[in-house]
């Protein structure tokens, strides 16, 4: 089965935007103080939400909106960490 053109620019944009989402979620968690045992799942969702917000924001795709995402998934973790937190324990998926 070949995927071509534009549906094949929309898989990988997809992909793309998983892998990106799960370094800037795994480096948020990183950098993020204190424990978050959140899974997998949690950790490329906050990913992907602090990509998309950054490149809305600075509207360009380069370093500096990747060094702006990891900090929106630092303060994503610490948010997620605060609300949704129950019984001492953070968001698990």
């Amino acid at each position: 089965m070949r995927v071509q053109g534009a549906r094949y620019l929309q898989l990988m944009w997809i992909v793309g935007l998983i892998i990106a989402g799960l370094i800037v979620g795994a480096l948020g968690r990183l950098f993020h103080p204190g424990r978050d045992p959140m899974g997998l799942l949690a950790t490329i969702g906050i990913g992907i939400a602090a990509v998309i917000i950054a490149g809305l924001l600075i509207g360009h795709h380069g370093f500096f909106t990747f060094l702006f995402a990891v900090l929106i998934g630092v303060v994503l973790v610490a948010l997620v960490g605060r609300f949704f937190a129950t019984r001492g324990r953070a968001l698990r998926a």
